[in-house]
């Protein structure tokens, strides 16, 4: 019996892949594959270990990603979600575009992390030319995953350190009205209230906020945890709030066990320990 390749889920990754680090490709692949979502990564580059480490080898592999998606065309792959994370050129955002343009169905859920700065700049390789290449992507988006940096960067607003629910709200409502998708949900994250760390939900003119106690100090890495747990839950219909509230609690256990481990914040979070969780 002749069975298919799309007779389960799957979400293609399109992200950069360190060997060491937990980060990227390397933490989208398992998170999913547990979540019982078969991850198929698309590699943007090759580190050796991430850029937050003094040394690393690096190799780009812009050259290589149409070829390498093509195969995928003549397979006739169907994506149940398509995540994608850093780019680094423009080169690459065209690349990622006419991906979604090939693959996007209208049952795809597709889940765009921006990741383009912290701390109020961006990063040295976005100039302004990128971030605007960025907003491109937005249009696609079922769920745009930004934090306060990014919000502000994608809706032209100005940076500062507090924000107001209002305030916040707006940002939120303009990206949803960026993409094409009529039920765009976005969550703006890690705002700092005081102990806390909040993430704020915006669906369909709703607003939650979810809050977990701050733990140990910023790691590499939770944001490709959060993006990859909320693109299994898109494509298992989890609701959004609920997703959002797992994520936040999964990377609060696991940067509690990594400080109890001792590791080294380059080092990430050993989510190994926790991840049995998620395939509850």
């Amino acid at each position: 019996m002749q069975g298919s390749h799309n007779n389960q889920k799957k979400i293609a990754v399109i992200n950069d892949y360190s060997g060491f680090g937990r980060c990227s490709i390397a933490v989208a692949m398992p998170i999913i594959s547990v979540m019982k979502v078969q991850c198929c990564p698309v590699p943007t580059s090759i580190f050796s270990n991430h850029t937050g480490f003094d040394s690393f080898y690096y190799e780009d592999f812009t050259d290589h990603m149409q070829r390498y998606i093509d195969e995928w065309k003549k397979l006739d792959l169907q994506f149940s979600g398509v995540c994608t994370g850093f780019l680094g050129s423009s080169e690459q955002i065209s690349i990622v575009e006419r991906f979604l343009t090939d693959f996007k169905r209208p049952e795809t859920k597709v889940i765009v992390d921006p990741v383009m700065g912290d701390y109020g700049k961006p990063y040295p390789t976005y100039t302004d030319e990128l971030c605007q290449q960025m907003k491109k992507l937005v249009r696609f988006a079922d769920i745009l995953t930004p934090n306060t940096t990014e919000a502000c960067v994608l809706t032209d607003t100005p940076y500062k350190d507090d924000w107001h629910m209002d305030e916040l709200k707006a940002m939120a409502e303009k990206l949803a009205a960026q993409s094409e998708s009529r039920q765009a949900k976005v969550v703006i994250t890690g705002i700092r209230r005081g102990s806390f760390l909040a993430n704020f939900c915006y669906e369909n003119g709703k607003v939650t906020v979810v809050k977990t106690k701050k733990i140990g100090e910023s790691r590499s890495g939770t944001g490709d945890v959060f993006s990859a747990i909320l693109a299994a839950d898109a494509v298992n219909n989890v609701d959004f709030t609920e997703s959002v509230k797992k994520a936040s609690v999964f990377i609060k256990e696991c940067i509690k066990r990594s400080v109890e481990m001792e590791l080294p914040l380059t080092d990430g979070v050993c989510f190994e320990e926790c991840l049995y969780k998620l395939a509850r």
